[in-house]
């Protein structure tokens, strides 16, 4: 397959020789545009004959809205988008909320980044109904490729909002000069543009395996947005016509509302409330003259454009009248204030629909732009709280965005979280950049310094100049971590995968989703290659979703295994079977194990709301493991957890057994269900599929899940917490038992009491204490073995202060036959297991 920036080159250059093929030419003919052609080689349509330039601000001359905004309306921020939604509902479109930034539906990508992003893969693929066939949304959207340029350019973001006006038709009932139209009615009733002020682009898009014709508009040097036409899907032979034909047209949100005010920058519009307060905070007044003649040129500092960013800003300096060093004196505070307000806003919005800063990922962008702000805010010395400035934004935007005001309290906590975390990243790397400060520092040194020890380039700078010594920090910093870091979080469930010739086997029909009791089939056997067996419908549940399989009998012969591979269920036997294809058989699972899968199974759909319930709405499982023996589940959360918040969660957990809720499974067509309950649905990742399998538990938790549950919450039994730890950064995991296995761990832990009492010669309440005196002397004794003095001595001579000390050591070694090293390790592990017994071992 051809890279997509081929495919837009070579489609381009096809629709430039057929226009009135591939673009609405009759419209812009019957309006009085004309078609011409730019020394860039862009083609572009105006009303004005004398105009030889298209308008691209590199060939146009820059900004050029802010002397005489040709826009006839003034639109604030909240305006454009009720302005917009009211016209183009009143034009058949209905208008829908905007969908959250964490895009948990697809597993091909993070976050959403274009308001396209809603509906694919499924509506884009015409296997899942649209909201409407033709719809407006205000599409919240993050980036990350253009960090540097926030608050330089006026106009860069990394979260903005794309105003999307899409359309998903078939052959007949698809319209492109209809919807090109409806944008040009934008333009000229909604902006209230003349058409003199307005310039089309021809262009084209490629993308995920689709491409078609595209059509910019500007005025005066700002793209305000670009209707995209998906009419052909890209195969190995040729292009092939898109049996759903979709409409994508992106606007900038930001970009209207600054163009109709022609204020100073693009922030000034988006958040006037929050830039008013920031300004009076920090005091920054800025030469009014050197700004407003700086600005109409702020557009050639794009790094990601310029061959030499030092030279771009000597050309910008001389058109604005001052020379680069007094330009960047004026400019670079006031783009570090932008940057620290636009970037509060960022993480509002990704803190609340669930996203958390941390060290892979999506987090990673998260973390690299909140660090941005804090260290501006430090830089100069600025009394501001990310917090605050977030609960400002919340407020300005309440009007189109009120759900960005109901999770305030979580955003807070995870900010002051993160804030602490840079404090302390602060303090440690103070000794290394000394040690480093004397040496030559490159480039290539800062982005290795902040990628491996998240030590800030600032940091680094300011210690250089109390060393009388100049650190240049590059431009285009962010874009060289970013592509030093260019790795992905990846968290999948456990899916056993095998590949078996099964050409033509029709998809196994599943009996185990209504009720976890079914426990016997009668099936035919479709397939035998080996000890792998394929029946036409079966009760035996694969390993997959992070449960373990099902075991038992089919034809009287042991069922060992069981896995998938696509929709086809396949059953590995103990022996090759003595049964053929054709046959029909008779099988049974293990129900006793069964049960207590799915007691596990339902005990972490139960422990996940009771997490959310404790922690915060941004808790999202990230991963699980159900055991016979035990079951775990990987959270999303900021900080280790704490035994209160511990106890918590167990107590929520079980009051929700207590209660006895049902526990609904159902097949629910995805729209339906999306619209029903949300993308909170997405727990466990992207589910595949036109229809997709709901588990409900009440209002307490509800999740899309092929797993086999209990019918009620009561049959889950006690949940035990044994266990919580950190796994990556903003991964905890939760270990625990329900049912029977609770029975069995607690069991465990009095035995493992039991054998302590009488190894340690104490009560039962002492031994905690003594395992804790004896890691703290295994501890020194590791300290005095760096010395190399022999381990053993140190760990006698440490614990002879008593003979009885010193007796417990020889005889934890004679009784494991070991070194003494490993029999510390061996009481650490069971300190570490008691913590689990506490409670039941008191009661």
């Amino acid at each position: 397959m051809k890279p997509d920036k081929q495919v837009k080159r070579e489609f381009k250059q096809e629709a430039s020789k057929d226009p009135d093929r591939f673009y609405a030419t009759a419209v812009l003919k019957a309006a009085g545009f004309m078609r011409k052609r730019c020394a860039c080689g862009t083609f572009f349509w105006t009303v004005d004959p004398d105009k030889e330039v298209c308008g691209d601000p590199a060939c146009s001359g820059g900004y050029r809205f802010f002397e005489k905004p040709p826009a006839k309306r003034q639109l604030d921020y909240i305006e454009v988008w009720k302005e917009f939604a009211r016209l183009f509902k009143k034009w058949g479109y209905t208008p829908i909320a905007r969908y959250p930034v964490v895009a948990r539906w697809r597993d091909d990508t993070d976050f959403v980044q274009a308001s396209i992003y809603d509906f694919q893969p499924y509506v884009v693929s015409g296997e899942v109904t649209p909201p409407a066939k033709k719809l407006v949304v205000p599409q919240f959207s993050l980036r990350f490729n253009d960090i540097d340029n926030v608050g330089v350019t006026g106009a860069h973001y990394t979260g903005f909002v794309m105003i999307g006006q899409h359309a998903f038709m078939d052959e007949k009932e698809w319209d492109q000069d209809a919807y090109f139209s409806d944008i040009h009615r934008w333009l000229s009733e909604g902006l209230g543009l003349p058409d003199e002020e307005i310039t089309f682009h021809e262009d084209a898009w490629a993308g995920g395996g689709n491409f078609g014709p595209c059509m910019e508009y500007f005025s005066r040097g700002l793209e305000l947005g670009n209707q995209v036409y998906m009419l052909y899907e890209q195969t190995e032979a040729k292009p092939k016509p898109l049996r759903l034909k979709v409409l994508d047209m992106g606007m900038g949100h930001e970009r209207n509302a600054w163009f109709t005010k022609a204020a100073s920058t693009s922030y000034e519009t988006t958040f006037p409330t929050v830039i008013a307060r920031l300004k009076r905070i920090t005091g920054i007044r800025p030469d009014e003259s050197v700004i407003r003649r700086f600005l109409p040129y702020a557009s050639y500092l794009n790094v990601d454009e310029v061959v030499s960013i030092d030279a771009a800003w000597k050309a910008v300096a001389q058109n604005a009248g001052t020379d680069v060093a007094s330009l960047r004196q004026t400019v670079q505070p006031l783009a570090a204030m932008y940057s620290v307000g636009e970037h509060a806003r960022t993480l509002l919005v990704a803190t609340s629909d669930g996203a958390l800063p941390s060290n892979v990922g999506g987090g990673y962008n998260l973390r690299v732009i909140l660090r941005r702000a804090l260290a501006f805010i430090r830089q100069y010395g600025w009394d501001l709280d990310l917090a605050d400035i977030a609960a400002w934004h919340a407020a300005y935007v309440k009007p189109i965005f009120p759900e960005l005001s109901e999770n305030l309290e979580d955003v807070r906590q995870i900010l002051d979280v993160e804030r602490r975390k840079y404090l302390q990243t602060v303090e440690r790397s103070k000794a290394i950049v000394r040690g480093i400060i004397s040496k030559d520092i490159t480039a290539d040194t800062l982005v290795s310094l902040y990628d491996s020890h998240g030590i800030g380039p600032d940091l680094i700078a300011a210690e250089a100049k109390a060393e009388g010594r100049r650190i240049e920090v590059p431009d285009n910093f962010y874009a060289l971590v970013a592509e030093r870091h260019e790795k992905s979080e990846q968290l999948t469930a456990t899916v056993k995968e095998q590949k078996l010739d099964l050409a033509g086997i029709p998809d196994t029909e599943a009996l185990y989703f209504d009720d976890y009791m079914t426990a016997a089939m009668r099936a035919k056997v479709l397939k035998v290659i080996g000890r792998d067996v394929v029946l036409d419908r079966t009760v035996f549940y694969p390993t997959s979703g992070g449960q373990l399989h099902d075991v038992g009998t089919i034809g009287g012969e042991r069922v060992e295994d069981v896995f998938k591979q696509g929709a086809i269920i396949v059953h590995a036997m103990g022996k090759e079977p003595g049964f053929e294809e054709g046959d029909t058989v008779e099988g049974r699972i293990d129900l006793a194990r069964r049960r207590q899968l799915a007691q596990h199974h339902t005990a972490t759909h139960i422990i996940n709301g009771a997490a959310r319930k404790v922690l915060g709405n941004h808790v999202f499982q990230a991963g699980a493991s159900k055991t016979l023996e035990r079951a775990r589940l990987d959270i999303t959360h900021y900080e280790q957890l704490t035994k209160e918040q511990i106890a918590r969660i167990e107590e929520q957990a079980n009051a929700i057994v207590g209660r006895d809720l049902p526990v609904v499974k159902s097949f629910i067509p995805r729209d339906e269900a999306e619209r029903k309950y949300g993308f909170r649905l997405y727990q466990g990742g992207a589910v595949p599929g036109k229809s997709i399998r709901v588990v409900a538990i009440g209002d307490w938790d509800v999740e899309a899940c092929g797993g086999t549950h209990l019918n009620r919450t009561g049959e889950t039994g006690v949940i035990r917490i044994t266990k919580t730890s950190k796994i990556s950064d903003g991964i905890l995991r939760i270990e625990y038992t329900a049912g029977k296995a609770t029975s069995a761990e607690e069991g465990r832990g009095q035995d493992i009491l039991d054998g302590l009492k009488g190894l340690f010669g104490v009560e039962e309440a002492i031994v905690p204490a003594r395992a804790e005196e004896l890691f703290a002397k295994w501890k020194r004794a590791r300290k005095a073995a760096k010395r190399k003095q022999p381990l053993d001595e140190d760990a006698y001579m440490l614990t002879a202060e008593t003979p009885y000390d010193g007796d417990v050591v020889s005889r934890v070694a004679e009784l494991f036959s070991t070194q003494p090293e490993h029999v510390v390790k061996t009481a650490k592990r069971f300190l570490d297991e008691l913590e689990g017994f506490r409670k039941p071992s008191a009661k």
